[in-house]
């Protein structure tokens, strides 16, 4: 079991910056992939950027070049998220995913982070 706890986020301005981060525990060293998903009000969750445990990185097109996700050495405690330029589309409830690295593969999820961020 892998639990999954979110902090970081907040109201800001346009242009304004946040760093979210996801503190995991558990059974750690079970994590492959991590990353962050958007939830907003009636629309499904989307991704916006994954990591592996290698440190290879993808993005939403909507956030490359202003957010950029990072993670620790193992045993995988803590995955970040740094927002820069943000945006009022990026508001949402900000959700940490680990998923195992072994088959069949578990995800685990956290309860999510809120962010605002006013014109």
């Amino acid at each position: 079991q892998v639990q999954l706890v979110e902090s970081g986020g907040g109201l800001v301005q346009t242009g304004g910056s946040l760093r979210l981060s996801c503190t995991a525990s558990g059974q750690t060293l079970t994590i492959g992939v991590m990353g962050w998903y958007r939830q907003t009000p009636g629309e499904e969750r989307e991704m916006v950027a994954t990591i592996t445990a290698g440190g290879d990185a993808d993005y939403a097109d909507s956030v490359k070049g202003r957010f950029t996700i990072s993670r620790d050495s193992p045993p995988w405690s803590t995955l970040y998220l740094q927002m820069n330029s943000l945006e009022p589309e990026d508001t949402g409830v900000y959700v940490c995913n680990a998923a195992t690295n072994y088959w069949p593969r578990r995800n685990y999820w956290g309860q999510g982070t809120q962010v605002n961020v006013s014109s």
